[in-house]
């Protein structure tokens, strides 16, 4: 039987079980209860204003990690294609496949309507942004089902993680409250991710190990394709939403010890070269985060000596 036909019948009970558990976890949540409407009113073709930055209650990073997160979720059509490629439409796998698009279609609606009413970004800017991420797609370049199911576990969570951050960094309780809501969704498609991941370490530890290692070091998150990304997340980093410290230790080490990753034995020799390379790779990653932390306390130094 081809791998990839074998894993998908390997691993559907463990989709089944974990897609009652996901349905009996994941709360109803309705996403015009999270938008303050009120606030809102009409822009200039329709007799209102022009949007005013000196209007918008949010920071320049705020906004910046605001926009990032919701192009990030924009993208879902090129999502859903993806993981319909690897998982397929048919029985649990299938069935997991439109649930979670179901879910993930709120989040960039109701962000999008928290901006527009509140103001809080340039409307015509976001939506030119939006036409090129998504004239862009995004593609995962087929990759095998092992190696999908470790990066969107990776993903996942730091998506989670940079919406909680981005909704405490706002200083704006109503979109703190938003992008909660948003995380926690977010933490449960991670945790059905994760434990697919587990299993799969059961029944194919040596490949498995080698997807989970492959993943980790050419890890990129799916915004990649916005305009400005790299510029963008370098300001996200400096501001403590998103940065390598946190990447290392909230998102890659919980993984790693779920899995069991540096305890898991019988590993064939190219699980074992996968492993010692996870290793290094991890190491190197501590020992960038932590250069990146010296290198903004030394900028944040000079910052505040000028400012004396």
């Amino acid at each position: 039987m081809e791998e990839t036909a074998w894993l998908l019948q390997e691993l559907e009970p463990v989709v089944t079980e974990n897609l009652e558990r996901h349905l009996s976890m994941a709360k109803e949540w309705m996403p015009h209860e999270y938008v303050p409407w009120s606030q809102g009113r009409d822009y200039a073709d329709l007799g209102g204003t022009d949007w005013d930055p000196n209007e918008s209650r949010l920071s320049p990073i705020a906004r910046t990690a605001l926009e990032v997160n919701l192009l990030t979720e924009d993208n879902l059509p090129s999502y859903h294609r993806e993981i319909e490629r690897a998982f397929g439409r048919d029985r649990a796998w299938g069935a997991w496949v439109h649930r979670w698009t179901a879910e993930e279609g709120r989040h960039a609606y109701c962000i999008r309507d928290y901006l527009l009413v509140t103001r809080g970004v340039d409307p015509v800017e976001l939506e030119r942004a939006r036409m090129q991420v998504m004239e862009t797609g995004y593609d995962a370049e087929e990759k095998p089902i092992l190696h999908v199911l470790a990066y969107v576990s990776f993903q996942e969570l730091a998506t989670r993680i940079s919406h909680r951050n981005t909704g405490r960094y706002a200083e704006d309780p109503v979109c703190e409250r938003l992008l909660s809501r948003v995380a926690t969704d977010e933490n449960l498609h991670m945790v059905f991710y994760r434990n697919l991941v587990s299993a799969a370490m059961e029944v194919a530890p040596g490949p498995t190990m080698r997807a989970i290692a492959d993943e980790m070091a050419g890890f990129e998150m799916p915004g990649a394709v916005i305009p400005g990304f790299t510029r963008k997340a370098a300001m996200i980093a400096q501001a403590g939403i998103y940065d390598l410290r946190i990447h290392h230790d909230e998102i890659v080490q919980p993984l790693l010890r779920h899995w069991r990753v540096f305890d898991i034995e019988g590993l064939d020799a190219d699980g074992e070269r996968a492993r010692d390379e996870l290793a290094a790779t991890v190491a190197a990653l501590g020992a960038q985060a932590t250069r990146f932390e010296e290198q903004r306390a030394r900028t944040k130094a000079r910052v505040a000596a000028r400012q004396g």
